[in-house]
């Protein structure tokens, strides 16, 4: 044993290289990355955490997130004026709430949904982040500053975020601009300075920083060129809302004679750092075009439901090899277990079949699972450009563990604990969450806890009274 390492994790169970081991132990440096997972019997020397009755999973990756959008959750469950209540009524509200929100607001609701993150296993948040004004239009003093505010938010959770600032130029094709859409605007020199001076503020292993423009019909396509470029040459990833509504691809077509996904990839546009979030209204062309760029997906099924946006045809990305990576979108709910075992389900209403996602060469009990797991976890670490998402020498030491014994996974066997958490967990289950080696929540219950709810509750009353 070396100097360097810091603590033993003992486990009943560890989940590493897709299957659950026991009689191991989780090794973490002082550097809180993983030395090992090795026999227990090697480290009966050294200081041991004992996790009795639980099994310990790598973090999960939520790869899409608005934080701010929490503080419109069950706010816009109600027949508005309109005939037909759609995303783009939803968008409307959405706008409002987000033009009320100071420093500090932006800062409370972002806690709140980094500690329910948290709280649900996720140690890894890409934050699609996109308010960058103040409430008039006006650039902050310092115009990264709502960005830096959730980066702090999510420091103070203690979870990873890849800060994915948002490019926004226009209200859409042919559109005047949109007044409520003032403080998201800037033009492609300013963000791109905006963009390259908080790459110049950031200097951690829990921060990333990577480009987002926000869709075909937010930005033109001399700025998403000037954005891709500057990607390609910092090696960013590159994040993207792609064909989430029909009426996106219909302006799009209108606009370049091209739906979104062939306008990427005739742009050259697509590869292997750009994650396409939603990608649900494409064709197989356009599923083969990703496919060939080993581009990403990112799909955020509970979102989805609620906006009524469409089935993402999951099926059909992972027939062509498409990676998907899940995401918790607009906080209507913060569970990366739903969100994947609804991958399968939306299919399984739309086929009328079961299993729809199964490996049809791998009749184990946690196949699937494990084939929805690393959509939660692999997948993401990859459509954010990070080391995560499984549990190996030399990665970073994020991890979970369940409660064996709670009643929703109670009496599942080795071979089907998996299935059992994707298919039938709830938040209940978790108990520890480890990023870098340090416990962030322990049996079920963050240090913050108390005082992320009472400030966000504050915020909430003074919001909406």
């Amino acid at each position: 044993m070396t100097e360097t390492i810091k603590q033993v994790w003992l486990p009943e169970l560890i989940y590493s290289n897709g299957k659950f081991l026991t009689n191991h132990a989780v090794v973490v440096n002082s550097d809180g990355r993983i030395d090992s997972i090795s026999s227990v019997d090697l480290h009966s020397d050294q200081p041991t955490i004992v996790l009795k009755r639980k099994a310990l999973l790598p973090g999960l990756i939520n790869t899409h997130s608005h934080a701010f959008q929490r503080v419109i959750r069950g706010r816009t469950e109600y027949r508005s004026q309109h005939v037909t209540d759609s995303f783009w009524t939803w968008r409307e509200l959405m706008y409002r709430a987000a033009n009320r929100l100071e420093p500090t607001d932006v800062y409370a609701s972002a806690r709140m949904s980094f500690l329910e993150m948290a709280l649900s296993g996720i140690t890894v948040v890409g934050e699609f982040h996109y308010i960058h004004h103040s409430r008039e239009g006006k650039p902050y003093d310092d115009p990264n500053l709502l960005a830096k505010e959730v980066i702090r938010a999510a420091m103070d959770v203690g979870l990873r975020i890849a800060l994915l600032r948002v490019a926004y130029e226009r209200a859409g094709f042919q559109k005047e601009p949109n007044p409520l859409q003032i403080r998201f605007i800037e033009d492609a020199e300013t963000y791109l300075k905006n963009l390259e001076s908080l790459l110049g503020a950031t200097d951690s292993d829990t921060v990333w920083i990577g480009a987002a423009p926000h869709s075909v019909r937010a930005v033109s396509l001399e700025y998403l060129r000037a954005v891709d470029k500057f990607a390609a040459q910092k090696i960013l990833p590159v994040h993207m809302h792609v064909a989430e509504q029909p009426a996106e691809v219909s302006a799009c077509i209108e606009e370049y004679g091209r739906s979104p996904v062939a306008l990427l990839e005739t742009e050259g546009l697509l590869n292997e750092r750009f994650t396409a979030v939603h990608a649900i209204h494409v064709t197989p062309k356009a599923i083969e075009a990703m496919a060939k760029a080993r581009a990403n997906v990112c799909a955020c099924p509970t979102t989805e439901r609620n906006l009524g946006d469409g089935v993402i045809p999951v099926a059909e990305y992972f027939q062509a090899g498409v990676q998907v990576s899940l995401g918790s979108d607009s906080q209507t709910q913060i569970d990366l277990f739903e969100d994947a075992r609804e991958l399968e389900y939306h299919l399984r209403l739309q086929k009328k079949e079961r299993n729809v996602l199964a490996p049809v060469d791998n009749n184990a009990a946690s196949s699937l699972a494990s084939r929805l797991f690393k959509c939660a976890t692999v997948s993401g670490a990859r459509s954010l450009g990070i080391d995560g998402g499984q549990l190996q020498p030399g990665s970073f030491a994020d991890f979970f563990t369940v409660d064996l014994d709670d009643p929703a996974i109670a009496g599942a066997s080795s071979q089907d604990l998996l299935a059992n958490l994707v298919f039938s967990a709830s938040r209940s289950c978790i108990k520890d969450v480890v990023v870098g080696g340090k416990r962030i929540v322990e049996d079920g219950q963050h240090r913050l806890q108390e005082e992320i709810i009472n400030e966000f509750t504050t915020l909430q009353t003074r919001l909406w009274q």
